[in-house]
Order: C-alpha cells, then structure tokens, then sequence
C-alpha cells in the first residue's frame, strides 16, 4: 500500500522521466535517423589543361591560383616554328595550284583532239593526272589549315572559367603535346558532396535546404541538387565468362551503405572558403520533426520504464511490510 512518504517519490521520478523522454526523442532522432553526415567534402569540376602542340614555352602569363576567365592566354609557345610551317604549307599549295592549272589544261586539250590524233589510253592517262593533281592540291589546303591551327594552338587559353592551380612552369621549358600543365577548377560547378547512410534517405528530397559547416570555418547556405542513383557493388564481379561471380559468404553484421547526395551551394556564399577538396559536415533540413516510428518506438519504452519506476515505491513498502510481519511473527514465537 502507498504511503504518503512515497508519493512525492512517484512525482519526482514522474518528473524526470517527463524531462528526459522529450530529450532522448531529439537526441535519438538527431543522432540516428535525422539527414546529416560528416562525411562531405567541396567538389567541383575540374579540367587538366595541357597544350595541343610541342614546342618551348616563350611566355607564363598567368600565376598560380590566379582567377581566369574562358578564352584567357595562359601560355604562349615560341610560334616562330608554326609560323615557318604555315609560309611552307603556303608554298606547297602554290605548286599545288599550278600543277593543277597544267593538268586541267592538259586534259582540256586533250579532249578536244580527235580521235585520230591522241588515243583513248592517251586520255584516260591524262584525265587521271588531273584528278591526281586536284587530289594533291586539296591535301596542300589541308595542310595549310593544320599549320594555320597549330600557330593557333601555340597559345594555350583557358577553356573554362574558374582559377588556376598546381601550376609549376617556367618560360624556356619544352612543352610535349598532350602532358599536363595544371587544374583549372570551374568555379561555376563548385559544390558539397555528402555520404549519407541509406536508412536515412527517406528524409532527403531534391530542393530541400542544407547547411555546409566547413571545418575550421563558417556555415554555407544550400539546397539538395541531386541524389545519386547507384554505387558499386563490391561482392559482385564479373568471372572469365562474364557471367556474375558472387561471393558465397554472407556476414551477418550488415552496415548501411552510403549514398553521396549532391548540395548546390548558394550564390551569396563567400567564395574564398570554398576550396576544393576541404572536409564539411552536412545537415539537411527536410524534416525538423521526428520520425513518427522513431517517436513511437521510444514513446512506448518511456511509457513502461514510467510504470516501472511508479511501482518501484510499492514494491519496496511490500517487501516492508512483510519484513515487519516476518519479524513480529518471530517474536510471539
């Protein structure tokens, strides 16, 4: 039976588990399911810039982590070789040209002899050196546009937007085609990439707004661009006859796979801090209240540990109250 001395015990135990049920909701909810990773980073696009032509570097006009725009000179090769390559195209198609005019005549003349005269071997041969001729002539003007479009390409522009980095060159070096120079990051594309635990997909939506906390530095205003819609498989694998090679082992520990989420980051952001490749935690705001299961979940375990403790105050008296009746009857004996 309760007392009065034990009232005040259920009240105050009442109250503590009041406070800390609310608490342990938001907690949970924030800690387990609410979208939010510290799995991020700052991405963008990035375009290795290399030259089209070898040659020797005459000019660096531009200087590491230098802000450029689309069609900026970067770098200007010694044109001296590609524009003595053009003046010898210019020459070839010359001769071109007037090897063509000869055997357009031949065959004009030739046609007009009779039959008598020339034979139709005697034609058919001149007629071929005229097609030859045009042949050759078209492939002079062919080279003559790779020449004009190396002199071209001897200044290497930038062919995006954005800001140079990694860039180690000097005028006087020899630049072979195709090898890399340095990254030109697109500022236009920069952007939060997040991993995010599949269980908490299901609270992430394209359009929903976010925070990008940089480490070490403020907190970036976004939006949910996109969701990405596959990850690599790592027990799957194709064998030799390219049928799927499955791993027969099955662990029984299942962790939650994690699905990058793209954040397009607001214009107004300062641009100074987004660097690429620096670490951010993201949250996302699609839902601030928590979830109904979860909520269900953790309501009904409140609810009984409530009942426990109500009846702890009783179960104690009763014990009491037998140890008294225990004692009592050991006495009259």
């Amino acid at each position: 039976m309760t007392t009065r001395r034990s009232i005040p015990r259920i009240v105050v135990t009442g109250l503590v588990v009041a406070i800390a049920a609310p608490i342990a909701i938001k907690l949970w909810d924030h800690y387990e399911e609410a979208p939010w990773t510290r799995d991020g980073h700052v991405r963008a696009d990035v375009v290795a810039v290399a030259s089209d032509v070898s040659g020797l570097v005459e000019e660096v006009l531009i200087k590491d982590n230098q802000a450029v725009r689309k069609g900026d000179v970067l770098i200007r090769l010694d044109p001296q070789r590609f524009r003595l390559a053009v003046q010898q195209a210019e020459a070839v198609v010359a001769s071109r040209e007037a090897a063509l005019e000869r055997a357009s005549n031949d065959r004009t003349r030739y046609e007009k002899l009779s039959d008598g005269v020339v034979s139709q071997q005697q034609r058919e041969t001149v007629r071929a050196a005229d097609l030859q001729a045009k042949a050759t002539y078209n492939q002079a003007l062919a080279d003559l546009e790779i020449a004009h479009l190396n002199l071209i390409r001897s200044e290497i522009r930038a062919p995006v937007s954005g800001r140079v980095t990694n860039l180690d060159l000097r005028p006087g070096a020899y630049l072979p085609a195709g090898r890399g120079i340095m990254a030109l990051i697109e500022t236009d594309t920069v952007r939060a990439e997040g991993y995010f635990e599949e269980t908490k997909l299901a609270r992430i939506h394209v359009g929903d707004p976010a925070d990008v906390i940089l480490m070490g530095g403020s907190t970036l205003r976004g939006e949910v661009e996109s969701i990405a819609r596959g990850i690599e498989d790592r027990e799957r694998s194709s064998g030799a006859s390219m049928l799927a090679n499955i791993n027969p082992t099955f662990s029984w520990v299942r962790l939650a796979q994690r699905i990058p989420v793209r954040i397009k980051l607001h214009a107004k952001n300062n641009a100074d801090e987004l660097i690429v490749g620096r670490t951010v935690t993201i949250q996302i705001d699609s839902d601030n209240s928590p979830n109904p299961t979860t909520t269900k979940m953790l309501g009904s375990r409140i609810l009984r540990l409530l009942r426990s403790a109500a009846a702890i105050p009783e179960r104690f008296e009763d014990a009491a109250a037998f140890d008294a009746q225990h004692w009592t009857a050991n006495r009259s004996r």
